[in-house]
């Protein structure tokens, strides 16, 4: 008996493809964009039964969005972020055990941070987030046909400054990420490793307390692979894509990611051991 087990025992514990890998965190960031767009446009367009809902009701849609996401994705580690990735790559630079999916190196589920796995990571992230963004507008589709602000119809795709001055913004967009990255590395070596539900309240936080400024993108795929959407999708009188600020929101988040890391491990990463 022992011995019929064995195989289906080994293939359970085999290593995960690069099919696995792309399809969690591509679904995992489709998830993400369809359930936060979904809380824009139900704040922001017309006749939606959630409209003026408010700023706080973004930013919990947001963090349980971020939830749902990381659950779908949770055997990568659930990234859905390439500035959490890119992170990774960086940690691992500073200790070679880092992996991934936060799995040790010798776990047969460990995902290596090689160039091809995160080439994988960042594609599924940007497809993923292109796919949740569409799904979002066949989901508000006679919403958006209805006249409004087209700012408003970008909104729910990407973020925008409320004072565009593109220096201050990047840096505001670098904050965020940074304390977000921070909080992942601390977080995973506490006693409890709380998880999804407390990746979802960071979230929520830093958008109450840093996302005033810039609408906190904190994620160059959340913000860039829906401005495509809305650039290529036909929205009625969806007015600009504004591309002049496309850039801050994929470049502030990389430098917080850079940067949140680096502290981590050059002041905190001998403590957490």
């Amino acid at each position: 008996m022992l011995s019929t087990l064995l195989p289906a025992a080994a293939e359970a514990a085999a290593p995960y493809t690069m099919g696995q890998i792309f399809w969690s965190e591509f679904l995992g960031t489709a998830v993400l964009l369809l359930l936060g767009g979904g809380v824009v446009a139900t704040n922001l367009l017309p006749k939606s039964k959630g409209k003026g809902g408010g700023w706080l009701l973004i930013n919990w849609g947001w963090g349980l969005a971020v939830f749902a996401g990381v659950y779908v994705a949770f055997p990568t580690g659930g990234h859905l972020n390439p500035a959490v990735t890119i992170a990774k790559v960086v940690g691992h630079m500073f200790n070679s055990s880092v992996t991934l999916n936060g799995k040790l190196p010798d776990d047969v589920h460990a995902v290596a941070v090689t160039g091809t796995n995160v080439a994988v990571y960042i594609v599924a992230q940007f497809l993923g987030a292109f796919v949740g963004a569409v799904l979002c507008w066949l989901t508000f589709k006679k919403h958006f046909d209805e006249d409004c602000d087209p700012a408003l119809k970008l909104g729910v795709f990407s973020t925008g400054p409320e004072i565009r001055s593109y220096g201050w913004n990047c840096l505001t967009e670098a904050i965020g990420t940074a304390v977000l990255i921070l909080w992942v590395y601390v977080s995973g070596n506490t006693e409890s490793a709380i998880g999804p539900l407390g990746v979802a309240l960071i979230i929520v936080v830093i958008g109450n307390s840093l996302g005033g400024p810039t609408g906190y993108a904190i994620n160059p795929a959340r913000d860039l692979a829906p401005r495509i959407a809305h650039a290529i999708l036909p929205i009625k009188g969806k007015g600009g894509s504004d591309w002049g600020y496309s850039w801050i929101p994929v470049v502030g988040p990389i430098i917080g990611a850079i940067v949140g890391t680096a502290i981590y491990f050059l002041t905190l990463a001998s403590a957490s051991a």
